[in-house]
């Protein structure tokens, strides 16, 4: 973690070592040293966060920022094609390849899971081990830093209490499951950048 979330989050020191206590000896997705890569960019920086569910289940693909994959992932997960393509519908711009969503993060958007971590071939396999409590504390450091918050699913609703009502952006959940559901012509990416504008802040170049 940065320097700057380690002092945001200094009362969260014990439930981290509860937590890893807990997965220590488990087989995890994303791998043990990714599974606060997030936190490895400065607090100062975060202008946006987009939170997700919980990580991609097949072993080698999350890596630690929500929604992103592995650059030697030869296939897109169902989930980042349609984010993909609401991008496109959006705001028109190109499918970032390799998918690593790296140009996002250098500009400022944390990408963050509700769940830190799962077993591989599970979705939502640790959803009772702490993280909830976790993400709470820091999706509180950011909303009182004023920063934007785009909810992706249900699993983040219960967020919305930390934000500036008029800085929340909320849609179902892009997986093929939920993207019909109204996430497809959400138009979330313009909406952002309309509210960063708004905020006197540099867009995001998606």
């Amino acid at each position: 973690m940065h320097p700057q979330w380690r002092r945001a989050l200094k009362e969260q020191k014990d439930l981290l070592i509860e937590i890893e206590n807990q997965v220590a000896s488990l087989e995890i997705t994303p791998e043990y040293r990714k599974v606060l890569a997030a936190y490895s960019r400065p607090l100062d920086d975060i202008k946006v966060v987009i939170f997700g569910q919980d990580p991609y289940p097949t072993t080698g693909v999350a890596q630690g920022y929500a929604f992103a994959i592995n650059k030697n992932s030869s296939k897109i997960p169902p989930t980042l094609r349609n984010i993909f393509k609401e991008l496109q519908d959006d705001v028109g711009d190109s499918v970032i390849a390799p998918g690593n969503l790296t140009r996002w993060s250098d500009q400022g958007v944390f990408l963050l899971n509700r769940i830190l971590t799962t077993t591989p071939g599970r979705s939502l396999a640790h959803e009772k081990i702490g993280w909830q409590e976790f993400t709470d504390a820091t999706a509180k450091v950011l909303g009182d830093r004023g920063v934007v918050a785009l909810l992706w699913g249900n699993k983040t609703n219960d967020l919305k209490k930390y934000f500036d009502e008029g800085l929340i952006l909320t849609a179902p959940h892009p997986s093929p499951l939920s993207a019909y559901r109204g996430f497809f012509g959400s138009k979330p990416f313009s909406a952002i950048n309309s509210l960063l504008i708004a905020q006197g802040k540099k867009p995001v170049v998606w």
